[in-house]
This record gives C-alpha cells, sequence and structure tokens, in this order.
C-alpha cells in the first residue's frame, strides 16, 4: 500500500505547528518503502499535487481542535466521499475539506484518509509548541508508526508482476 503521510500547519502559530513537528521527528525513523513523509506546512495546493501520484493511505498529521484538553491526541478516519469542499479555495488552507477537494477536482483519489491529531493549547502569533502539546508530540509519531504497520498490514497481496520476483536460473 503506497502511504503519503504528512505532517501539516503553521509553525508561526504557536501549536498549529504540530504536525510540522511530528513529521519532523518521524523523519528521524527508518519508514516501510512504500512510505513518503512530507512536512507540507500551509501548502494544501502542494499536497494536493503530491497525491496525484497515486496513494492509497493519506495520514495527516495537524493540530485539531477538538474541544478537548490540550495535548490529546486522537485518530480520526476520514471518508473522503463525506467531505465537502469548500465554496471558495485558499491555497494556504489546509484543511482535509480543501485538500481533498482541490485533489478531485484535479481528477485525482485517495482510498483512505486518516488524521492524527492533537488539540492545540494556543494558535496566537508566535513560534515553538506549547509544552503540553510539546508533550503530546512522541504519542502522535507513534500513532502514525502504529497506523503505517496497520496499513501495511491491510495491503492487498498481489502477484508479483511480469519481470518482478524472483530471479530465474
Amino acid at each position: 500500500m503506497k502511504v503519503l503521510a504528512a505532517g501539516i500547519g503553521n509553525v508561526f502559530f504557536g501549536d498549529d505547528g504540530f504536525g510540522v513537528e511530528v513529521a519532523d521527528r518521524l523523519a528521524c525513523d527508518a519508514l516501510p518503502d512504500d512510505v513518503r513523509l512530507g512536512e507540507y506546512g500551509i501548502r494544501g495546493v502542494h499536497l494536493a499535487y503530491e497525491l496525484l501520484d497515486g496513494y492509497d493511505a493519506l495520514i495527516l498529521i495537524d493540530a485539531l481542535p477538538m474541544g478537548e484538553a490540550p495535548g490529546t491526541v486522537a485518530v480520526l478516519e476520514v471518508d473522503p466521499a463525506d467531505v465537502v469542499p469548500p465554496s471558495t479555495m485558499d491555497a494556504h488552507s489546509m484543511s482535509p475539506a480543501t485538500v481533498l477537494g482541490l485533489l478531485a477536482g484535479l481528477g485525482g483519489t485517495v482510498e483512505r484518509v486518516v488524521v492524527v491529531g492533537c488539540q492545540p493549547a494556543t494558535l496566537t502569533e508566535g513560534m515553538g509548541l506549547s509544552p503540553v502539546v510539546d508533550a503530546a508530540v512522541p504519542a502522535a509519531v507513534a500513532a502514525v508508526r502504529e497506523l503505517l504497520v496497520t496499513l501495511a498490514a491491510e495491503a492487498p497481496t498481489r502477484a508479483p508482476a511480469y519481470g518482478e520476483g524472483r530471479a530465474l536460473r
């Protein structure tokens, strides 16, 4: 299964940089061959174009207001068919609806979308995560790693294509 894990958010607005920080920490790990990890910041258009390369799954990592205690990490499955794109597109918006709407408008699709989100403590102007959200980063890194294992296990097994597999002797 070809997976794109994307850290998103604006590092200039405190905890909104959560997804970028998680992606940066994951970049130190060895990842499966079919996984691409990227830090997209606020570049929703760039992310939509990247998805046109044919990914089976998208993991979005982001600050996510959920009405929970700051630092709460949640993993949410998003049905791409249920996402209603906004009526106007903002090139700097990173909401899943905007990215998936743009992707659909470009003729692309992605089968699975999962969001690993963290309840922010502050989204005010300034660099750096709040202490409570920074403390939640390892839990989000672990959640993404677990998702990658789960998605790999769900990948359909297929017969090798012509030219793949064992060498003939």
